[in-house]
């Protein structure tokens, strides 16, 4: 089953992560994925 996430955030954190999303050619998805395996792999 699908879920959503909604978060709240200001206007120029949003224009940050929409800047890095779009040049790493991700998907809001894709980049939350792609944090979550970051913080989740052993120093």
């Amino acid at each position: 089953m699908a879920k959503n996430i909604h978060m709240v955030v200001d206007d120029d954190v949003h224009e940050r992560l929409d800047r890095i999303k779009k040049e790493h050619g991700l998907t809001w998805e894709g980049m939350l994925l792609y944090a979550a395996n970051d913080l989740d792999t052993p120093d």
